[in-house]
């Protein structure tokens, strides 16, 4: 079972943990050729498309956990139905964001509280991003569906393709064109489209079979178009919840000045990088917790969950362990602002404890994807997100120390409801 998910999961480490560096690299590039209201620019961009583009994750998890499912059942056709109906979703939801972008961008600074220096950057980088929306959301299918037919490589090459044009792009057009937060936002469309192109091939490649079995009227069959969405709307109440969470701990980030918000968003960067690595078992867990429950094989599902926790685990304190060996410099990598820098460091602290008490909450979220209990997935995140607000405001008083606080006590929430769920509920 170790090597089971180790085949999964090591992919998809490697692959999980480029994807905070796109987010890191644009925030160091801001950080050391501009000022403070940059990197805030940046951090607040980002978390309007992670509103945008995260609570239509459901592309991606609910597509692993059928896929999945069906394959262990070997039904081909549902495999093959499953995809087509994930990408005329994507393809359709990106194309309603393009055509509302103007009241979309209204909505995501107003939400994110962006002030009068970082409010004509935002809007600069969104009118520029928004155009990668089929590309982000049909990735998502792709991404979801091999990690269902458990190949755990092509979501790794795809993703290393997309972070490195990402990566060199931005670069180029910062640096060397002096496009400032335009040339970030043009480095992740281009690269977005590079990887959906890349992700056809692939496809087209090894599941051609697949694709020929591919027809409109099997993909809006009623009984199957209903289960889909009963699954995903629960998925995405679930993922809206993690969105507020994350946009309400941005937007009291912003009510605390520029500086602050700097502070967090460079201090984000490092539990993304926490998050997408243990990610990496919990996306093991998605794939093999489905197969084996479309196998009905009870015994090896048990495994997989408990030695998913274990490495979960493992990895939350090698993390917490390079966190307090990097110390300052953790903030130095990002930015050479002073003051942020000095105003940072009594901060440090709550990022050595975070991995700790978050890694349970993203292992239980692949188990559950893998189970497709949407309804639990929905429940416990809700429930948390009322943890998480009550408890930000009876420690609003210590400023960003209760910010934090109460952010550890949702990652934390989320973890003791969703056991007591997985054990008494399903």
């Amino acid at each position: 079972m170790n090597k089971e998910i180790l085949r999964l999961a090591i992919p998809n480490i490697i692959s999980n943990i480029s994807v905070p560096l796109l987010s890191s690299v644009d925030t160091a590039l801001m950080g050391n050729e501009k000022d403070a209201s940059y990197i805030a620019a940046v951090g607040l961009s980002s978390m309007i498309f992670n509103f945008l583009y995260w609570g239509f994750g459901f592309l991606r998890m609910g597509t692993t956990g059928m896929t999945a499912q069906a394959y262990g059942r070997k039904d081909k056709q549902d495999i093959a139905d499953i995809f087509g109906r994930g990408i005329l979703v994507a393809f359709s939801v990106a194309f309603l964001f393009i055509i509302f972008q103007s009241f979309l961008s209204q909505i995501g600074t107003r939400l994110m509280a962006a002030d009068e220096a970082t409010n004509p950057l935002v809007l600069e980088y969104f009118f520029i991003r928004i155009w990668d929306a089929p590309a982000a959301l049909g990735m998502m299918v792709f991404m979801g569906w091999f990690f269902g037919m458990q190949n755990a490589i092509y979501p790794l090459i795809l993703t290393l393709i997309i972070n490195f044009t990402n990566i060199v792009v931005s670069v180029i057009l910062v640096k060397h064109y002096h496009l400032d937060i335009r040339g970030v936002a043009w480095g992740t469309v281009i690269a977005q489209y590079v990887g959906l192109l890349f992700a056809f091939l692939f496809f087209m490649f090894k599941y051609k079979n697949y694709a020929k079995q591919i027809q409109l009227s099997f993909i809006l069959q009623w009984d199957k178009l209903k289960l889909f969405f009963s699954l995903n709307r629960d998925i995405f109440i679930r993922t809206i919840c993690l969105i507020v969470a994350f946009g309400f701990f941005y937007n009291r980030s912003s009510a605390m000045g520029v500086t602050i918000l700097a502070i967090n968003q460079v201090l984000m960067q490092y539990v993304n990088w926490m998050s997408y690595g243990i990610d990496g078992f919990a996306y093991a867990s998605e794939s093999l917790v489905g197969k084996y429950v479309g196998e009905k094989n009870e015994t090896k599902k048990n495994k997989a969950i408990y030695f998913s926790m274990i490495w979960g685990g493992v990895f939350a304190l090698l993390f917490t362990l390079s966190f307090f060996i990097g110390d300052q410099y953790l903030l130095k990598i990002f930015t050479d602002d002073p003051i942020v820098i000095q105003e940072g460091i009594p901060y440090l602290k709550w990022i050595l404890i975070y991995p700790i008490l978050a890694f349970a909450s993203y292992i239980w979220d692949g188990v559950l994807v893998g189970l497709t209990a949407g309804v639990a997935m929905r429940d416990t995140m809700l429930l948390s997100l009322i943890a998480f607000i009550i408890s930000y405001y009876f420690l609003q008083h210590l400023g960003n120390d209760g910010l934090w606080i109460a952010m550890l006590v949702y990652v934390t929430a989320r973890g003791i409801t969703q056991t007591i769920w997985y054990k008494y509920f399903i």
